[in-house]
């Protein structure tokens, strides 16, 4: 049989699932079935399977750090780390997938897997998956897996199963494909018996899919291919040429090519799956206690019934209560019925529209050589936290509006200020003045934590002048 490569697409911000879930640290990345985010659920489903190669993710350029760190810690190296310079949907991140490979193993299949589903039968899962590769290889057909309802539900889309295929037992042509419906039509989905939900999932050859893309959606297909051949490698990444993938016309591999190929097929699959795509669908996935309560952190409960709540960084406590979501950080926190869950987008665009943060960042946020976050801010100054991993150190750099204090509260620091080099112990203490070069490195085997007191006229993450970084991130 021919290599079959996981296409895991980790883009998306999952903005149904806020506060958990924010631009810089979106849902696929979280831990929100099991103590494993998604991405690596999903990377784990399919490693270490004879036909299976190490995966391809495909990613924004914000998030690479994070993948691929998320892979180290499940020991997985990748194929590649191709980076999107900006969202263009699921085609054109499908297109340059298969062109890359295209290059390597012009026979690979591809199985396109979002980072971000959960699936309970990973035995059912492989064998859906060898059953699909045959039909693949065997016939050219782009596959794609139907997942067997269990309710009428109206947040998937649906796929119409037609003629049962001649000599491939348990897979069938598409007849349609049917977008989210209401619930009465939902209803008579199920009664009918011949629909899958559209899992979004997918199996086919690199080339075939690139055939029926050229000619059903040419423009994507034209300048995905651009992208690939203008690529360039950056650290252990691989980045597309920027301006060819930004001319890609934005489209789903649904509209662009799946819904209008002739060679679509279905494997239907009764394999426990849930897009957990939103707080409601996470309640109905995770088992809950006797009154069907589903509790993670430091919660109390006395009378409440069939409600989710997770407490991230305080106490929550519900009494009386039915059906509800409670998601509490440690800088929002949302209370909302579980039939209302749907509305969490509207939060996200408010916080949008008002210029604030909340959904973009929590107070921690991570960088590839650690994290800072917030401890406390007022006029003129700021408090944070900077946690700097072993062997790593921050980008040489300068501000023009503000000076910083920084206090060593555990391990051992190499800091640069100016011409000045010195290592500083814990409770010792250095001041960075306002446009001094400077740089903070933790040259031990333990973590180094410092305060870092922040004074001055503006204090946005933005006023750093970056002159060297080993990240080789773009200077600000």
């Amino acid at each position: 049989m021919a290599n079959i490569y996981p296409i895991i697409l980790s883009g998306g911000y999952g903005t149904r699932l806020w506060p958990l879930s924010r631009a810089a640290l979106p849902k696929q990345l979280l831990p929100l079935v099991t103590e494993k985010t998604m991405l690596q659920e999903t990377a784990l489903r399919v490693a270490e399977w004879p036909e299976m190669q190490p995966p391809v993710l495909v990613c924004g350029d914000e998030h690479r750090f994070l993948v691929a760190e998320q892979l180290r810690q499940i020991g997985i190296k990748p194929t590649a780390i191709l980076l999107e310079p900006e969202g263009r949907n699921t085609a054109p991140a499908v297109a340059v997938a298969a062109n890359f490979l295209m290059a390597r193993d012009p026979e690979a299949l591809m199985l396109v897997l979002p980072a971000d589903h959960m699936i309970e039968d990973v035995a059912a899962f492989h064998a859906a998956v060898g059953k699909a590769a045959e039909v693949a290889l065997k016939s050219g057909a782009l596959v794609t897996f139907g997942i067997e309802p269990t309710a009428a539900e109206t947040g998937y889309g649906y796929i119409r199963r037609g003629a049962a295929l001649q000599g491939f037992d348990g897979c069938y042509a598409v007849e349609r494909f049917v977008e989210k419906p209401d619930a009465a039509t939902a209803q008579s989905f199920i009664e009918d018996g011949g629909y899958s939900w559209n899992s979004g999932m997918f199996l086919f050859e690199a080339g075939r899919y690139l055939e029926e893309l050229k000619r059903l959606a040419p423009a994507i297909a034209e300048h995905a291919a651009s992208a690939i051949e203008g690529r360039h490698g950056d650290l252990d990444f691989c980045r597309l040429e920027e301006a060819a993938f930004a001319s890609c016309p934005s489209d789903s591999i649904d509209y662009a090519v799946m819904e209008r190929t002739d060679r679509a097929v279905v494997v239907p699959a009764a394999l426990g799956w849930s897009d957990v795509g939103s707080w409601s669908a996470l309640w109905e996935v995770q088992k809950g206690d006797e009154n069907g309560n589903v509790l993670r952190g430091d919660v109390y409960v006395d009378g409440a019934r069939d409600s989710l709540v997770r407490a991230e960084s305080r106490m929550v406590a519900l009494i009386g209560v039915d059906n509800l979501v409670v998601i509490e950080t440690d800088d929002a926190v949302l209370v909302a019925h579980k039939d209302q869950v749907q509305q969490v987008k509207k939060v996200v665009e408010h916080l949008k529209q008002k210029g604030r943060s909340e959904h973009l960042n929590h107070t921690r946020v991570y960088r590839p050589w650690g994290y800072y976050e917030g401890i406390d801010a007022g006029s003129r100054f700021q408090v944070k936290r900077i946690m700097v991993k072993p062997g790593e150190k921050l980008s040489l750099q300068m501000h023009h509006h503000r000076a910083e204090h920084w206090v060593v509260v555990r391990g051992t620091a190499r800091i640069t200020c100016g011409e000045t080099v010195k290592l500083l112990s814990e409770n010792e203490s250095t001041y960075i003045p306002i446009g001094v070069t400077h740089r903070l490195e933790n040259p031990g085997k333990m973590p180094l934590d410092i305060i870092e007191v922040q004074s001055g006229s503006y204090l946005g993450e933005d006023d750093i002048v970056r002159f060297e970084d080993v990240y080789q991130r773009v200077p600000q």
